[in-house]
């Protein structure tokens, strides 16, 4: 596809003439580029920490031991009216 771009006097100049050095086109050196700049973009976004949401729920219940499974079922039960 043919389109216009405007471009400063100077970073023109320099693509020329790392494209000339390289054996390539300024077409095809414009193009990597563009490749390379647009996946970095991607990959600094999807490097990020995650956010995680959080809840203000006043901390854990007294006498729950996360870790005894059964005791915690039994919390989770009574929360929902199981028993």
């Amino acid at each position: 596809m043919r389109t216009t771009v405007r471009l400063d006097d100077q970073l023109l100049a320099a693509a020329k003439q790392h494209a000339a050095k390289t054996g390539c086109t300024l077409t095809s050196l414009l193009e990597d580029a563009l490749r390379t700049f647009l996946t970095m973009n991607k990959r600094s976004t999807k490097t990020g920490r995650p956010k995680l949401p959080t809840f203000n729920g006043g901390g854990l219940r007294p006498g729950v031991d996360l870790d005894n499974s059964a005791d915690l079922l039994d919390v989770m039960e009574e929360k929902n009216g199981a028993r």
